[in-house]
């Protein structure tokens, strides 16, 4: 495996890092007091990322994305995601599924996400239906040409702000398989609301939001893709996203660490800073092997990708990566917390932030517990993938 960083894709993270130096880290206090940010901030924030190239960093030149490979996209995001996720998110992003748009519907979600001019939300979670996606109970029913949605999501990111909302619905119930349909449903369509807002343990800014469908009338051209292949779209998702998840995952470890170190260099007791006891070494030894490791596997699962590996090969090595990654931030945090002490303790820390942050990794993009399902399965049906 060849993990070289070309010198133009070194040079833009540090363009990266220095774009959250200055425009997302000194809103952090605000984000966390207010659960976001005043809407001309926001503006900015999204124009001067469009300015650099750091809007829809996977998708292809010719959409107007940076084209990245996955592994580039790795480094990126662990550049970006130093800053906290509410902050980090405000970046305009482009989902690949809408890569299955028609010219039509290009010119109308995808080329303004790609912008920052629309915002999009992903919408499957449903209140019975989390890690069990095929059982989303929503549905979809042909009406005088267009199709009529019934149900309600949930936990839905960015579902009170975005401008439309890729539903998933159950189509033809009849079937087996290709039963759900992607659909492009824009906001203010009658028969579309947003819920209740829910108020989370942390990433704040980062809303969730429920979804409500009460014969909302869609009409025929904003299917997205083929009645009934709404899951084939999105599958193809499922891999990226969960190495996406790791590198989110590795820049707050690295800022832990960093934090951590600073602070036990300066933090006397019994009249030596905390950093000479071997108690204090231990964890910093621990944080920093965890960081690695957890580099080192999401490195290579997005190498894999981008070398065009077996598709189960993939998803397997993503799973070890996501489900590595998002532990070892939850173990990261803690020690580097109990290192701060009482002052770690405190919400005006990131470390206190960070901690809160880190518990949703092991849940959202497939819990711990359904990652080691699918690496079982892999293990079990073609033996330990190289």
């Amino acid at each position: 495996m060849d993990f070289t960083i070309p010198d133009d894709l070194a040079e833009f993270r540090k363009v990266v890092r220095r774009f959250v130096d200055n425009e997302l880290l000194p809103y952090e206090d605000h984000v966390e007091e207010h659960d976001g940010l005043p809407e001309e901030v926001e503006r900015s924030i999204k124009k001067k990322a469009v300015e650099i190239g750091l809007n829809a960093i996977g998708m292809p030149e010719e959409v107007g994305g940076a084209g990245l490979d996955v592994l580039g996209q790795v480094l990126v995001t662990e550049e970006l995601f130093r800053a906290l996720g509410g902050l980090a998110e405000v970046v305009p992003t482009a989902p690949s599924i809408l890569l299955a748009c028609d010219d039509a519907q290009r010119e109308r979600f995808l080329l303004p996400c790609v912008t920052g001019d629309k915002q999009w939300c992903f919408a499957l979670t449903e209140p019975d239906t989390g890690s069990d996606a095929a059982g989303i109970k929503t549905r979809a029913e042909r009406r005088d040409g267009s199709w009529v949605i019934n149900g309600r999501k949930r936990f839905i990111s960015h579902g009170d702000s975005a401008d439309f909302a890729i539903v998933f619905a159950v189509t033809h119930p009849d079937r087996e398989k290709d039963r759900i349909t992607a659909f492009l449903v824009e906001r203010g369509t009658p028969g579309f609301a947003v819920g209740q807002t829910h108020k989370t343990m942390g990433h704040r800014g980062y809303r969730q939001a429920e979804l409500v469908f009460d014969d909302c009338v869609v009409p025929a051209e904003n299917v997205l893709g083929e009645p009934g292949h709404g899951f084939d779209i999105a599958h193809g998702g499922l891999s990226s996203g969960r190495v996406m998840t790791a590198a989110r995952c590795l820049g707050p470890m690295a800022r832990l660490i960093d934090e951590g170190v600073e602070w036990a260099k300066q933090r006397v007791q019994f009249g030596r800073p905390i950093a000479d006891y071997q108690a204090i070494q231990f964890m910093l030894a621990d944080c920093a092997t965890d960081l690695q490791a957890a580099r080192m596997l999401t490195y290579s699962a997005a190498w894999a990708a981008d070398q065009g590996e077996a598709a189960k090969i993939v998803s397997a090595k993503a799973s070890v990566a996501k489900l590595f990654a998002s532990e070892a931030l939850g173990r990261v945090a803690d020690r580097v917390l109990q290192i701060f002490g009482g002052t770690g303790y405190m919400n005006e820390t990131y470390v206190e932030r960070a901690y809160r942050n880190a518990r949703i990794e092991r849940i959202w993009e497939g819990t711990s517990e359904i990652q080691r399902i699918i690496i079982a399965r892999n293990l079990l049906k073609r033996g330990m993938f190289a």
